[in-house]
């Protein structure tokens, strides 16, 4: 199955794709992810990416879609793939569409931005593998160390309250607008604000049945 998951940014994206890719038996794809790993790997892709970021600029669509479009050709995505913070834009989307790729399902987690500012100050990520918690919601076993790896958790620049104000502003201008582009090809499951991780996770299952 062939999933996106849109969202405000810390609407509960990346917690979730971790839970529903461990029960489909596919992986999750985030574009923070497949950047880091296509700059490190110097792939061509990813070597263009490195001038955009290293100049402060933001990567252009295409080079998005190229590193994506070398991730999805690898194996482990035969079966289907979770994308979580691509497509990002409707040109995004539609460049997926291009590429022949079928989308089965758009998962929209609906959050109110008060929610989210709050949810947001509590993320911490591992500095090493990427591997995401929460203070609150999702603690590691050891305060500030990270169960999978071992390395320490920290918080992102992009968890401070005045950058989650300004990426909300953003995702509500470029990115809420692919809820109604997935809207329109029936292909949109919309998943109401819910405090547990689990309940979101078995609604987001029952959509998928649908």
């Amino acid at each position: 199955m062939n999933l996106i998951l849109l969202g405000a940014p810390g609407a509960g994206k990346g917690t979730q794709a971790e839970i529903i890719c461990a029960k489909l038996n596919i992986p999750a794809i985030s574009t923070g992810n497949i950047l880091r790993a296509a700059v490190k790997d110097g792939t061509e892709m990813g070597l263009k990416a490195k001038s955009f970021m290293d100049a402060g600029a933001l990567v252009p669509d295409e080079v998005i879609i190229g590193i994506l479009k070398d991730r999805l050709s690898e194996a482990d995505c035969a079966n289907g793939f979770i994308l979580d913070g691509v497509p990002r834009t409707i040109a995004q989307a539609e460049a997926i569409e291009k590429m022949g790729i079928q989308i089965d399902k758009a998962v929209e987690l609906s959050v109110a931005d008060e929610v989210i500012v709050e949810r947001m100050s509590g993320r911490r990520v591992c500095e090493k593998c990427g591997a995401s918690y929460h203070i609150v919601n999702k603690k590691s076993k050891v305060e500030g160390v990270c169960d999978c790896c071992g390395g320490k958790l920290v918080i992102r620049k992009d968890d401070q309250p005045a950058t989650v104000l300004d990426r909300l502003k953003a995702y509500h201008e470029q990115t809420e607008p692919l809820v109604d582009f997935y809207r329109q090809r029936g292909k949109l499951a919309v998943i109401p604000f819910n405090d547990s991780i689990e309940a979101t996770t078995a609604e987001i299952m029952k959509a998928l049945e649908a």
